[in-house]
């Protein structure tokens, strides 16, 4: 119902009322309640009257009387002048009493009528209100599962990549159980005095065989893929990461939030777990890191002391301290950082051959020194000085023996400078690299997942990277 007809209904009902209340209420104000008539016993009308008024004028008065066939009294009554009523006073009276009462009836009955009106409108717009949340909820979840799909689409690539090499491997396998199958009879056939020499040739094949993977998973970088994002968590910088030399089946991940004077490490016991859920197990590291260049390599985690240039393997499983090394001359708490910042002196990588440490020294004049480490006694086996500032690269990763430096951290961003350890040789290269979040703390490269492992302003992200291999026979 509108709200003008409810005006309007609410109106005719006190009228009604006020009507009602004058033919019921009135002649007892006026004094007209006190006259009866009543029928004698022969049939005849007497009047019998409490209080009658002296003039005849102002009085009720009986015109005339019958009885109609059923035995009932019908009666003609003259009423009062109403003129005369108009003077009395009581009447006077009443008529301003009578008005009060429909006006204050007709106020409140009004503001019943405009509370109501308030709140139907208030109503109207709440259910305006969660019909457009409504909508808006459904959108946002529509744009959610848009951007889920994005991010998984370059997975697709990746793992068409994952399945070509396992089908090269199997390849390899059975090629050697075919060998091993030809061996065998062969070995039948000339005796047991030439089997030294057989096993001789098996294993040089073996050799060449691993040598030969060991080529097709290194190579010369030529692109990395658009980042995909696995988590969201954590402080703008940090860094994340997974073991290369973990054992099949163990696909742990391990986080640390931070740059600088924290000791906790979270363990999730998978990829999963890391993506979908807060279920992780802390280990105390026994001195707080420095930096963001921390890496897990066989089972043990690699970083730099807090304020120091001290290098420390610590033993995730017996959560002991293994070894302690100082990198001398490497500079230190805020010394030759990246162009980020945050105490990213000593940046410590891995990649297919071992473990490395990307540091600057005042005697290489701030720039980039490359420096491979013995993993279990941190001992430098070889170093290179480059001609690169360290306070000029963004970050840096190692593949296959070869440094890639970026050129910043934050919005445009390419890998441009590349210097390969096995000639003691660099150049400059362009190759594109998007920055979805625009703040790159911690850049590493994992060799088992052919992935880089990127902290991007509290996102977890992963980059798949494409290398050109070239196998020369003479290397067979």
């Amino acid at each position: 119902m509108s709200v003008p007809l409810l005006k309007i209904g609410v109106v005719l009902s006190t009228m009604a009322m006020i009507t009602n209340w004058m033919s019921q209420t009135l002649p007892s104000l006026v004094g007209l309640n006190t006259t009866k008539l009543s029928a004698a016993s022969g049939g005849t009308l007497d009047r019998s009257t409490g209080v009658l008024p002296t003039n005849p004028e102002e009085s009720w008065q009986v015109y005339s009387s019958a009885q109609d066939s059923e035995g009932r009294c019908i009666c003609t009554v003259v009423a009062p002048q109403q003129t005369m009523c108009s003077r009395d006073a009581r009447t006077k009276q009443l008529r301003q009493l009578l008005e009060k009462v429909l006006d204050r009836r007709t106020q409140r009955d009004l503001q019943y009528v405009e509370k109501m009106e308030n709140q139907m409108k208030g109503l109207e717009s709440k259910f305006k209100q969660v019909e457009e949340s409504h909508k808006q909820h459904l959108a946002r979840q529509f744009k959610a599962i848009k951007a889920k799909m994005d991010e998984l689409r370059p997975l697709i690539p990746v793992l068409e990549e994952y399945k070509a090499d396992a089908k090269l491997v199997l390849q390899f396998k059975e090629e050697v159980q075919n060998l091993t199958s030809v061996l065998n009879e062969l070995q039948e056939e000339i005796g047991a005095y030439d089997y030294d020499e057989l096993q001789s040739r098996v294993s040089n094949l073996e050799e060449r065989l691993r040598a030969c993977m060991q080529k097709l998973a290194c190579g010369k970088l030529t692109g990395i893929s658009d980042p995909v994002t696995i988590k969201t968590s954590g402080s703008r910088f940090g860094s994340w990461m997974t073991d290369p030399l973990a054992p099949e089946g163990d696909n742990r991940v391990w986080y640390m939030d931070g740059y600088h004077n924290n000791r906790f490490v979270r363990e999730y016991k998978s990829m999963a777990d890391f993506m979908n859920t807060d279920n992780f197990t802390s280990h105390r590291l026994p001195h707080p890191w420095s930096g963001t260049g921390q890496v897990v390599y066989n089972g043990s985690i690699y970083f730099n002391k807090f304020q120091s240039h001290i290098v420390i393997r610590f033993d995730l499983r017996t959560e002991a301290i293994l070894r302690t090394r100082s990198l001398d001359y490497a500079g230190y708490n805020n010394m030759y950082h990246y162009a980020w910042g945050g105490h990213s002196d000593i940046d410590l990588m891995v990649d297919e051959s071992g473990l490395w440490a990307v540091y600057a020294t005042n005697q290489n004049a701030g720039n980039i020194v490359i420096s491979k480490l013995d993993p279990v006694s941190l001992q430098i086996l070889q170093t290179w000085n480059t001609s690169y500032p360290k306070r000029s690269a963004g970050e840096a990763f190692i593949i296959c023996g070869t440094l890639y430096v970026t050129n910043g951290y934050s919005g445009g961003t390419k890998v441009h400078y590349a210097y390969q350890t096995n000639a003691s040789t660099y150049e400059y290269i362009d190759i594109p690299f998007q920055n979805k979040y625009s703040h790159i703390s911690m850049l590493d490269y994992n060799p088992k997942d052919r992935a880089l492992y990127a902290w991007n302003n509290g996102h977890q992200t992963l980059y798949n990277v494409t290398l050109f291999h070239v196998i020369r026979s003479d290397e067979l």
